[in-house]
């Protein structure tokens, strides 16, 4: 039970990012920084530490996860979201047990490359906020393609590596009341939030005050890198759901 405790801390995460958030300390991308090396620990040791689901831990991380659903709702912060997506999955970390890490692994990528779309709009345009930066699709399409496909891998839809494991975990696990609950109110939660930045960052009217950057080469190949390993986990869960 404390392993399991540990792993949720580290996967979920809600006491440091309510503390870290009212710190003058931590900006949202040190909070999104240590979240993410935090939610990669706790991928490292599920591999030696047996994860499972007490029911009060599920509830918990449930109730933690409908609160930062709030909280990511309310925010326009590429970084802030970034985090609030690794807290808001958490209990699919708990839920799947042995497979819950494949499925954070993938989360963790695309929300690698969220952290990276952050950081340009925070060279180019002043902050990570996207709200006043609209109508990109056709201004930027390289920048729009990667915001697209990021946002496609967190709102679960297949044939992207997330939707993948999401599937191959409902197919394999054993499913009951509270269990079903919690998938269908947090895929919902992640669709709907992922939508959602999609409707206020890709399309619109176009600012006419900001002048728009797309991204240099040395910034498409690390996209074009974060798009590999999302392809390579896309066949391997492939594999997995045919299995």
């Amino acid at each position: 039970m404390i392993a399991n405790v540990v792993l949720f801390l580290l996967a979920a995460g809600l006491p440091y990012y309510l503390l870290l958030e009212k710190s003058k300390f931590f900006s949202s991308k040190n909070i999104f920084i240590l979240s993410a090396l935090l939610l990669l620990s706790a991928i490292v040791l599920s591999v030696y530490i047996p994860n499972e689901h007490p029911v009060s831990l599920v509830i918990i991380s449930f109730v933690s996860s409908l609160y930062t659903i709030y909280k990511a709702s309310k925010t326009t912060n590429f970084y802030r979201l970034g985090y609030y997506f690794i807290f808001i999955n958490a209990p699919f970390f708990i839920l799947f047990e042995e497979k819950g890490a494949l499925y954070s692994l993938s989360l963790l990528v695309s929300l690698i490359g969220i952290y990276l779309i952050g950081r340009f709009y925070e060279k180019h345009y002043g902050s990570a906020n996207y709200l006043a930066v609209k109508g990109i699709t056709l201004a930027t399409p390289y920048i729009s393609t990667y915001i697209t496909v990021y946002l496609l891998c967190i709102a679960l839809y297949p044939p992207f590596p997330n939707a993948l494991f999401f599937l191959d975990d409902i197919f394999k696990s054993a499913s009951y009341g509270l269990w079903l609950f919690v998938v269908i109110v947090l895929f919902m939660g992640n669709f709907f939030l992922a939508m959602r930045v999609m409707e206020k960052s890709l399309f619109g009217k176009p600012n006419t005050n900001i002048h728009y950057v797309d991204l240099d080469t040395k910034e498409n190949i690390m996209h074009l890198i974060i798009l590999t390993v999302l392809l390579g986990l896309s066949f391997y869960g492939l594999k997995e759901v045919l299995s």
